[in-house]
């Protein structure tokens, strides 16, 4: 996995912890490095939006990894991991081919003509998202292929969960022309979904994700059901091999930060309520003190004063 801290210039072969297939693909087209560079922040900062209220918040490492021991754990949360990472990667190289940024692909040409009868035609830069699809799959699958080991049927089969995440939530825009306002014709083109709802649907997808186990031919199939019945998991839903930890205490040998010290909010019943968040241990309420501008006033000319207000305020966090 790309690490999303890397200095300017930074040429392929010089990036810590990149394997020797990502580094020729990455050679292949020095212009993408940036775009790759854009997709693992993206990703970072949804996940981290993603889990800011739960007890794992997608908490990061100062080291190349960014992830730590999460990236190689084989729960839920490597799945999903692995799974905004890759999308991640499609949506902002698909982003940089529709802005020009990235050589050898645009917009989507194949989007032609239209619909006379319902007044709609084509056009404007319609998302090429296959040649992103196409690119993840060259750029992430070939690492996990080569590295092999009992995760590598797992993280292969959720980036390509991601990469459909990405692709099913391509939309139709249409924009209306005409004489005072009027639709007579409808210009219509495809793009990709913000990354949130993305984010969204892949957190829905931890929370359904299925355990499984590898069986042969190189296949993954669910534990055993009700029933002791076993069966394929489905190319879009995430999957995990290994039960998660206990992210409520902190473990080095684990990597797991625990949750002392979090906010939470002992009001909500929800993951962030202090109930969940603090696992049972109880909480502190400290006062805090906010400053922040208030009563503000249009000076001529051409200025705004304001006043400094202070607040107090109750914040809780786990003990």
């Amino acid at each position: 996995m790309l690490p999303a801290r890397l200095p300017e210039k930074l040429g392929c072969s010089q990036i810590p912890g990149l394997p020797s297939r990502q580094i020729e693909v990455c050679k292949q087209k020095p212009d993408i490095l940036g775009s790759i560079q854009r997709g693992a922040r993206t990703a970072i900062q949804e996940c981290q939006s993603q889990f800011k209220q739960e007890r794992w918040n997608c908490s990061t490492t100062s080291d190349y990894s960014v992830f730590g021991q999460e990236l190689t754990r084989g729960s839920r949360e490597t799945a999903f991991i692995y799974a905004v990472a890759s999308a991640g990667l499609v949506y902002s190289i698909t982003r940089g081919c529709s802005a020009g940024e990235v050589s050898g692909c645009s917009c989507d040409a194949s989007l032609k003509g239209g619909s006379q009868s319902e007044g709609w035609q084509w056009g404007g830069c319609s998302d090429d998202i296959r040649y992103g699809l196409t690119f993840g799959r060259k750029f992430v699958d070939a690492a996990e292929s080569a590295a092999g080991g009992h995760n590598a049927l797992m993280n292969l089969h959720n980036v390509e969960a991601g990469r459909q995440a990405a692709s099913m939530l391509m939309t139709t825009h249409c924009r209306c022309h005409g004489v005072s306002g009027s639709c007579a014709v409808k210009t219509c083109w495809r793009g990709m979904a913000s990354f949130d709802k993305v984010g969204k649907l892949l957190k829905d997808k931890y929370e359904e994700s299925a355990h499984v186990v590898e069986k042969s031919q190189g296949k993954l199939r669910r534990r055993g059901n009700l029933h002791g019945g076993k069966h394929a998991a489905h190319k879009d839903e995430l999957v995990h091999v290994a039960d998660s930890p206990d992210y409520c205490v902190r473990n080095g040998a684990l990597g797991t930060a625990g949750t002392k010290g979090r906010e939470c909010d002992k009001f909500s019943d929800g993951p962030e309520g202090c109930g969940s968040l603090c696992c049972g241990r109880g909480y502190n309420t400290h006062v805090v003190r906010h400053a922040e501008r208030c009563e503000c006033k249009f000076m001529w000319c051409c200025y705004v004063r304001c006043r400094v207000c202070e607040t107090l305020a109750d914040v809780q966090t786990c003990k």
